[in-house]
């Protein structure tokens, strides 16, 4: 991975104070299945956490097919990132997975649905590329 495809500080404010995101996975016989998450967790500049709550289907895919894309929307900024990501590892524990079980639990409390957004792992993932769309104009910024 080269300097240019680490991913820049900007994009932790979107991922801390962001809507939910969309993951777009594919099946080993090619079925692609898309969900909306609730939480894309920084790890650091080369990685991001997906939280695995209730989605079987993209699990399934992801242990089939360990690429996935990954859509933040920046509303701030009117942009939204694309991250082409690959599954590495699942963590049920540790400080990557207390930090996000805190964060998802807050946004459960917010909503109304404390008690159901019960995280089952943090699911590591490398970012092999990504790009920044500017809404207002259509043009990728990268």
């Amino acid at each position: 991975m080269t300097d240019e495809s680490k991913l820049p500080d900007e994009i932790k404010s979107v991922m801390e104070n962001g809507p939910p995101a969309i993951v777009v996975t594919c099946s080993a016989d090619g079925i692609p299945n898309a969900t909306i998450i609730s939480h894309v967790h920084y790890v650091d500049k080369t990685h991001v956490a997906l939280s695995f709550q209730f989605f079987n289907k993209t699990i399934r895919n992801v242990r089939e097919n360990s690429h996935a894309c990954v859509a933040l929307n920046d509303v701030i900024a009117n942009a939204k990132w694309i991250m082409d990501v690959q599954y590495e590892h699942s963590e049920t524990e540790g400080p990557i997975f207390d930090e996000m079980d805190m964060q998802i639990e807050a946004i459960a409390s917010a909503s109304g649905m404390a008690g159901i957004f019960k995280l089952r792992a943090a699911d590591i993932y490398v970012v092999r590329s990504f790009r920044k769309l500017d809404l207002t104009s259509e043009s990728s910024i990268e």
